[in-house]
């Protein structure tokens, strides 16, 4: 058994075709898309950040939206660059979030990509450290996160308050309980990933890894997923913990299917630099329900993986995207095991 999740990022474009061509467009859809999978049994609804384009960006007032519209489906990120955030303003987003949603935030954050814009994190008012790099900024603006959610006090109250406070240090709030345990970081190395098991954070691993030996990429990221699982032993946690990846994954079940995804062109991994990063790029998977079960029984890091996140084709609508999950639930899952 696995969870299976969705993975948008989130485009829009006015242009032909295009069934999303507004950012309130791809907001609402993604709401309705929430509630249609959650309608067809699909465990997760995950969302990209983006800055400076037309993708999602500020990903809390869409996950509370979600979670006032749905019961039990998980809502998460996939990821937030913490390049750009004010980690202390973010524990009170991502507290009132999970609150709203009865304690469904599934939250994965990391370094991030590449943007849109030059050290785009600039224009937000953050600048690394003398000696640091932006990654080590990212890393230091996540420690800050991680404990202050934990609801410790910190912050000195005023001996004259508008309101009565109680006794001791004062924590950020809104706190919700558990949401510590639900935070992912997105890794793109096996030392990133050692240092998410240390800090005890969930794995994401998405679909591109630095390239750490030449193997196919789902040969280097099941060894990522055994990398990790080691440091987190290793590290005295008391909790199992949550391995996710994400694929391309389509049935093709109608000329539609065929017209959009059969011609093969991403059916093998591919080699390309990414921020001075030798990485190889996962492939996608798209055949007739018997031969993409063939096929996906050979992938190891799926295999090893307890969560699967399908990137979706967000562009196409939201009853494209529902027979696409639909597709996959009802005639590939079931004979992998998965459901």
């Amino acid at each position: 058994m696995k969870n299976i999740g969705f993975l948008s990022f989130g485009h829009w474009a006015n242009e032909r075709g295009s069934q999303v061509k507004s950012a309130s467009d791809v907001l609402l859809q993604s709401i309705d898309l929430a509630q249609v999978a959650e309608d067809l049994g699909l465990d997760g609804a995950y969302f990209r950040v983006h800055h400076y384009a037309q993708q999602l960006a500020a990903p809390f007032p869409l996950l509370a939206a979600i979670g006032a519209r749905t019961q039990r489906i998980e809502i998460g990120t996939g990821v937030i660059d913490m390049r750009y955030e004010n980690p202390l303003y973010m524990v009170e987003d991502a507290g009132a979030a999970d609150l709203i949603s009865g304690g469904r935030l599934q939250l994965g954050i990391s370094r991030g990509s590449p943007e849109q814009v030059v050290d785009g994190w600039k224009y937000f008012g953050y600048q690394p450290g003398e000696g640091e790099t932006s990654a080590d900024m990212a890393r230091r603006h996540t420690e800050v996160f991680l404990d202050q959610i934990e609801g410790r006090g910190f912050a000195k109250p005023n001996p004259r308050p508008m309101f009565p406070n109680p006794p001791g240090l004062l924590r950020l709030e809104p706190q919700s309980a558990g949401l510590r345990e639900r935070i992912w970081w997105g890794s793109a190395s096996n030392a990133t990933a050692i240092w998410a098991a240390e800090k005890g954070m969930n794995l994401q691993s998405s679909t591109l890894k630095e390239d750490e030996g030449g193997a196919p990429f789902h040969i280097q990221q099941a060894e990522q997923i055994r990398i990790y699982r080691a440091a987190w032993a290793k590290a005295g946690h008391t909790r199992q913990p949550r391995v996710s990846v994400s694929r391309s994954i389509f049935a093709l079940m109608n000329d539609d299917d065929r017209m959009y995804f059969g011609n093969g062109s991403k059916s093998a991994d591919q080699i390309g630099v990414i921020d001075n990063m030798r990485a190889v790029f996962g492939r996608g998977y798209a055949a007739e329900p018997d031969k993409l079960i063939d096929q996906l029984k050979g992938d190891e890091a799926i295999a090893a993986a307890d969560t699967l996140l399908l990137t979706v084709p967000n562009m196409l609508g939201v009853d494209y995207n529902a027979h696409v999950i639909e597709s996959l639930l009802t005639h590939v899952a079931p004979a992998l095991g998965w459901r």
